[in-house]
């Protein structure tokens, strides 16, 4: 935690993220000026649609992980040098496009689209994720967490169910048979090959003694990321809670050397494997695992925290049957119910049901322990025992040389 403006791999989450705008911008320019008749301009108007859902999707990321940003949409004419917005007024720049979605019935109904295609329950999923971090987006006292309810129910409600296997929905075919899955990237290590996505995320987890044919990637491993020693501690001994997925033949659980991959445990949630075991054919490094962007797991979650924190509209006992849910998949029987919850028991739930699905950063600062000294981790703030560090690396930096680029922009305070 001491990045900076310069970071690389900031600039490169940046610069994805404003691409994915760019593309979704010239995209609806496009197609709004084709004049269609019949079927087919019931198809592009679903297509600007679902091109306007995933610009506000990208402007999240952005409201999330930088706060303010660059603002441009399909209404600026091409070259426009975009705009600098502030994190509040891009709530409400999402917010207002994914009501807007809704309202209209713009999208294909929920579970009604091709797989991998965005239709109205990931508005609603969306809309739920938001709402339930508002406090942190527009500061305390502007809390949504009755909106959170409202639109996780409503992804409850579309028909969803959880998946019998938690694993089966890190896996190559996650993309079959998968009730939970709401909206999937979709990747294929024959015709959609890059270095990133599940690619990265299974390659970059084997290493040591581990064998990469035995994941799928016989031609891959790279060595590079494990887990530090605060999420397989949250798992109870022994295999009983089955999300708990790690590989620990050579590893030390503690990391006193971060450049050394047998410190700290791999995780093997993610792998190139079918659910039977199978390699997919022609398998090499590149993997055929779909990254779930939403899944009712975490819906159910976000009923439950909003409830907890005051919102209306649902109910305690509710939450606790779903949370026990999750738990009775997780340990196939009721030996891990609760019988209450607290906050802290949903961190963490969250923390054991979504590990490695990009959700830990926004969960501590929402809890306000991501830079606090309340919580630490192994290295935390550049320290083996970890330490807290400035409030202001709970947003990233915007990159300098974008700052150089646009006179409009404004760096984040602290950098």
């Amino acid at each position: 935690m001491a990045w900076n403006s310069s970071n690389t791999i900031l600039l490169g989450l940046y610069a994805r993220i404003m691409y994915q705008v760019t593309v979704a911008n010239s995209f609806i320019q496009q197609a709004s000026g084709v004049n269609f008749s019949g079927q087919d301009k019931v198809n592009l108007s679903n297509y600007i649609a679902e091109a306007r859902f995933l610009r506000a999707f990208d402007y999240y990321e952005m409201m999330d992980l930088f706060g303010n940003s660059p603002f441009v949409t399909d209404k600026d004419p091409i070259g426009t040098i975009p705009s600098y917005i502030t994190r509040d007024k891009l709530f409400a720049y999402v917010q207002s496009e994914l009501r807007s979605l809704d309202s209209t019935n713009a999208l294909v109904p929920a579970k009604q689209n091709e797989y991998a295609r965005a239709d109205q329950a990931s508005v609603w999923a969306l809309l739920a994720r938001m709402y339930l971090n508002a406090d942190v987006y527009l500061g305390a006292g502007n809390d949504h967490y009755t909106e959170a309810i409202t639109y996780a129910t409503k992804v409850i409600n579309a028909g969803y169910t959880l998946h019998p296997v938690y694993q089966d929905l890190f896996l190559a075919d996650n993309n079959l048979n998968n009730p939970e899955q709401i909206l999937s990237i979709a990747y294929d290590g024959a015709n959609t090959q890059n270095y990133g996505g599940t690619t990265f995320i299974i390659n970059a987890s084997i290493g040591g003694s581990m064998v990469p044919a035995h994941y799928g990637v016989p031609g891959g491993g790279w060595a590079g990321n494990r887990v530090t020693s605060n999420i397989p501690n949250l798992f109870p001994a022994g295999n009983a809670d089955k999300r708990g997925l790690f590989y620990t033949n050579g590893q030390s659980e503690a990391i006193a050397d971060i450049g050394t991959f047998t410190n700290g445990y791999a995780v093997t949630k993610w792998q190139n494997l079918t659910s039977t075991g199978a390699v997919p054919a022609g398998a090499s490094t590149f993997c055929n695992t779909d990254f779930p962007l939403f899944r009712l797991g975490e819906q159910y979650l976000i009923y439950a925290e909003a409830v907890l924190r005051g919102g209306t509209g649902g109910s305690q006992a509710q939450a606790l049957t779903y949370v026990n849910a999750l738990l009775e998949r997780a340990y196939g029987n009721t030996s891990g119910d609760y019988g209450s919850l607290t906050l802290q028991n949903i961190l963490d739930e969250r923390a054991k049901e979504l590990y490695w699905e990009c959700f830990r950063r926004t969960d501590l600062i929402r809890y306000g322990l991501f830079t606090s000294g309340n919580y630490l981790w192994p290295w935390k703030g550049g320290v083996l025992s970890g330490t807290g560090v400035d409030d202001h690396y709970n947003l990233f930096p915007l990159p300098a040389t974008d700052l150089n680029t646009n006179p409009n922009l404004k760096q984040n305070p602290g950098y």
